[in-house]
C-alpha cells in the first residue's frame, strides 16, 4: 500500500519541532526513526497530513550517567543502546534487549522514543520500561514534564502524551542488584514477540500479554513471599488478557508467560 498524501517538515530543534506540531496537533506526528509510524501509514490506519522529522537532533540522541541515574534521549537508536558500554555496565538488562529487537537495520533506524510512543504491546522496550521503573520525559508548549513508566501507557498505541508533547528522554534509576534478564518466544527472529519478560529487581514485566506491558503483580507477589521461581511463575498470566488471533490463541499466551517468567527469574539469579 501507498501512505496518503502528506507535508513533510524538518525540524532543527526540539523546540521548532513541538512548535510546528502545535500548529496542527490533529493532524502532524513526529517521525524519528519510522519503523512505527511508516507501516501505519502504508495500510492507512495512520493518516497524518504533517509530518515533522525529528530523526536528525542530535539533541535527543545520548547515553549519560546523570549521577542516580542514566538518561537516554528518545531518538537514541536501538543499535546504540545495544553497543553502549555504559548501559552494558549499569543498565545490562536495556542493552540486551535491545539487541533483540528486529534486524540491524531495524536497530539501526528505530528508536528507544518511537518506541515507546508507538506502545504497542507487543514491542519489547515498553516492558523493559516497566521493569526498570522509568521515568519518561516529555516537552510541550507549555514547557516539560516527568510520567512515571507505570502511568505512561494507556491502552493500544495509546500512551499519556498529548497531542502537542514530544517524548524527550528517558531516565532509568540505577538497579540496586544486578538480578535481571530478558526472555522473548517468537516465530522468527525479526518477529514480534508472541509473550516476553522483563525482569529486575523484583519487579517483572510481560510483553503481549494485554493491551499494554503490564506487571505480573502475582508474580512479584510470591517472590515477595519467598516462592521459588517455579511456584511464582505459576501466577505470570494472572491479571492478564492476551489477544487470541493467528499468532496464538490466549491459552498458549498464558502457558508461554509461565514458561518464559520461570526461565528469566532463573536467570535473574544467576546474574545476581
Amino acid at each position: 500500500m501507498i501512505p496518503a498524501p502528506f507535508t513533510y517538515k524538518r525540524a532543527w530543534s526540539v523546540e521548532e519541532a513541538v512548535d510546528l506540531v502545535a500548529r496542527d496537533s490533529e493532524d502532524s506526528k513526529f517521525l524519528a526513526g519510522g519503523h512505527s509510524l511508516l507501516p501505519l501509514m502504508k495500510l492507512r490506519l495512520a493518516v497524518p497530513e504533517t509530518l515533522v522529522d525529528i530523526g536528525r537532533l542530535a539533541e535527543l540522541s545520548y547515553i549519560r550517567d546523570d549521577g542516580d541515574h542514566i538518561a537516554v534521549g528518545a531518538a537514541t537508536t536501538h543499535g546504540e543502546l545495544a553497543s553502549s558500554d555504559l548501559l552494558g555496565r549499569d543498565l545490562p538488562l536495556l542493552a540486551h534487549a535491545a539487541g533483540q529487537i528486529g534486524d540491524p537495520q531495524v536497530r539501526h533506524c528505530g528508536t528507544i522514543g518511537g518506541s515507546l510512543a508507538h506502545a504497542d504491546p507487543a514491542a519489547d522496550l515498553p516492558a523493559v520500561m516497566l521493569a526498570l521503573d522509568a521515568t519518561l520525559v516529555a516537552r510541550g508548549p507549555s514547557g516539560s514534564r516527568e510520567i512515571a513508566a507505570a502511568d505512561f501507557f494507556r491502552g493500544l498505541f495509546e500512551t499519556a502524551l498529548e497531542p502537542t508533547e514530544l517524548l524527550t528522554e528517558i531516565r532509568i534509576g540505577k538497579p540496586s542488584t544486578p538480578a535481571w534478564a530478558f526472555q522473548k518466544f517468537t516465530k522468527r527472529a525479526i518477529d514480534w514477540a508472541i509473550v516476553g519478560v522483563a525482569v529486575q529487581d523484583g519487579r517483572v514485566a510481560l510483553v503481549n500479554m494485554d493491551q499494554t506491558p503490564v506487571r505480573a503483580g502475582g508474580v512479584e507477589a510470591a517472590l515477595a513471599s519467598g516462592a521459588s521461581p517455579e511456584e511464582a511463575a505459576a501466577h505470570a498470566a494472572e491479571g492478564t488478557s492476551p489477544s487470541e488471533d493467528l499468532t496464538a490463541p490466549r491459552a498458549y499466551r498464558e502457558h508461554l508467560a509461565r514458561v518464559l517468567v520461570r526461565r528469566a527469574l532463573v536467570d535473574a539469579q544467576a546474574h545476581a
